[in-house]
């Protein structure tokens, strides 16, 4: 594996920039460079922690371009790791949603996605882990996930819980043939599976248990997602979840901060200026430490232009703004070997122009992995 010196840079290390250089080999950061190390000139530009996704469904676009129209997963996750490498991203969960629903959502669908995981593993630059969205009234699937789960096939476990919202909305006929046009089937036949995943309701306390019983005997990191209210935060927190994903309400990410939980908002909302939906503002929230982690939520790219957002807002420095992207989410998700560039820390790192705010070039673990044009006349050979 060859050996890299990253040098004339700023360096982010231990919450500070530093103009020191970095020094790449065996996967890892080095205290020192290793012998016939290729040299990257970095004048001008940072050298910043690989940044890590805790959720994104952007992938979503590849395996279904349009509604009902779905290609082929190999081709699909070759597509989204070439975006999520040029997006600055060395960890990306996955945002696997498993519903009751047919189609990109469906038993099918999830199946279909680990199996291309699986398959692609010797390729993947970047290292990609599944985070499941398990869908609350999905009982039917619940044997399948819990064996998946125990099989090692997840890295997170989220609970999520829309087939409410899909029921009100179906009064809508805009908004219901929508629903019906993702999971491929006729608006009557929709609106049926869903009255039915419905009618289980009570069944669904007692699964939401026996998962979380199981993630936490696997030690793997919980989220719930869009969380409400103070009530729906403390029964999820019972449970073992210490991850408050998309709370809907500010309350609910104040409680979450006082217990020392992770909280986690939309990257796209901190760029845009606010949520798609009209909920709560992330950047103010992350200024007063209410939101601890951004994720690239359905946009890859507004990661990295989120912390440059902020730094613009002037509220936050670099070091922290970074922190929501990388050292927070990767110590929310329990992988304490990222997030920043000591020595003996996997080589994930991108290194950025911040006039462009833009990669120059993305390495994962100690490898090269994506570098844009500008990255060849930057390269001196050891």
């Amino acid at each position: 594996m060859k050996a890299w010196v990253i040098s004339g840079g700023q360096l982010l290390r231990d919450n500070a920039l530093r103009n020191e250089d970095l020094f790449l080999g065996g996967g890892v950061v080095l205290p020192d460079p290793a012998a016939g190390a290729a040299r990257l000139d970095a004048q001008g530009l940072l050298i910043l922690p690989g940044i890590v996704d805790i959720h994104g469904d952007a992938h979503e676009r590849q395996f279904q371009p349009r509604p009902g129209v779905s290609f082929p997963s190999a081709l699909a996750l070759r597509d989204s790791e070439s975006q999520i490498l040029a997006a600055g991203i060395t960890t990306a969960f996955l945002g696997v949603t498993l519903s009751w629903e047919p189609g990109l959502r469906s038993v099918a669908a999830w199946r279909q996605i680990l199996q291309a995981l699986e398959a692609a593993r010797p390729w993947l630059s970047a290292d990609l882990r599944v985070h499941l969205r398990f869908e609350a009234d999905n009982l039917d699937a619940l044997e399948e996930a819990l064996a998946d789960m125990e099989a090692g096939r997840v890295d997170l476990l989220a609970f999520n819980d829309h087939t409410p919202s899909i029921v009100r909305k179906l009064q809508d006929e805009r908004q219901a043939a929508k629903y019906a046009e993702r999971a491929g089937i006729g608006l009557d036949a929709f609106r049926d599976l869903a009255r039915a995943a419905m009618a289980r309701r009570a069944e669904v306390p007692e699964a939401r248990r026996r998962m979380a019983e199981m993630a936490r005997r696997l030690d793997l990191p919980m989220a719930s997602h869009d969380e409400a209210n103070l009530d729906e935060r403390e029964a999820f927190r019972a449970l073992g979840v210490g991850i408050s994903e998309f709370p809907m309400a500010e309350a609910v990410a104040e409680a979450a901060q006082r217990a020392g939980e992770a909280v986690v908002m939309g990257a796209p909302n901190v760029v845009r200026g606010g949520s798609h939906l009209g909920w709560a503002s992330a950047a103010p929230l992350a200024e007063q430490g209410l939101v601890t982690i951004l994720a690239s939520d359905y946009v890859w790219p507004a990661l990295l232009e989120a912390a440059f957002t902020l730094l613009d807002r002037g509220r936050l420095d670099l070091p922290a703004a970074w922190a929501l992207i990388s050292g927070n989410p990767a110590r929310a998700a329990g992988l304490r070997d990222r997030g920043d560039l000591l020595p003996g820390m996997r080589g994930d790192v991108v290194v950025v122009d911040p006039a462009r705010r833009a990669p120059v070039a993305v390495f994962c673990a100690g490898r090269l992995a994506w570098a844009q044009a500008e990255f060849g006349s930057r390269l001196r050979q050891g």
